[in-house]
């Protein structure tokens, strides 16, 4: 995702589609896994995570603003090409004058998990099994073109279409 502008259509060649750029969402805040889930009795279950509640509550209301902002009321249909970028808090220890990674837990997919599920709530999409296109990047403040300056998650969402279609 390093140097994708958020632009209104990117083509795919692979697929023979064009990506129709259709929302942008912006979430700072510590970014939290939805990992598993324990069984309380019955059949209940919870997540593993009590951090994990207010985040994902706070991705929903941000894709919920993004929603209002382009002006979409009812969820985009059909397939979805998802570009999701987590900025994450780098350690004190870390080097400073040197690119680095955030190898370290939490696991993108666990990460992506929390925001697709946000996405979804929030009515963007019917389901997260709509997304047939998933790119992820986890990186520290600042260290790429679409890192922000703190820490928190970037989402681009975009339609797929047929190329012939667009």
């Amino acid at each position: 995702m390093t140097g994708v502008v958020a632009a209104p259509s990117q083509y795919c060649a692979a697929q023979m589609a064009t990506l129709v750029g259709r929302l942008y969402v912006e979430a700072l805040g510590e970014p939290k896994p939805q990992g598993s889930k324990r069984h309380v009795g019955g059949s209940r279950m919870v997540e593993s995570s009590k951090a994990l509640k207010p985040w994902r509550t706070h991705v929903q209301s941000c894709f919920e603003d993004a929603l209002d902002r382009a002006g979409i009321v009812d969820a985009i249909d059909g397939p979805l090409a998802v570009e999701v970028t987590f900025t994450m808090r780098k350690p004190a220890s870390a080097p400073k004058r040197r690119r680095t990674w955030p190898i370290a837990r939490p696991d993108v997919d666990k990460l992506v998990r929390a925001v697709l599920d946000a996405g979804q709530a929030a009515g963007a999409y019917r389901d997260d099994a709509q997304v047939v296109r998933l790119v992820v990047d986890k990186v520290f403040p600042r260290e790429t073109f679409d890192a922000s300056g703190a820490p928190g998650v970037r989402v681009r969402l975009y339609q797929v279409v047929d190329a012939k279609d667009a």
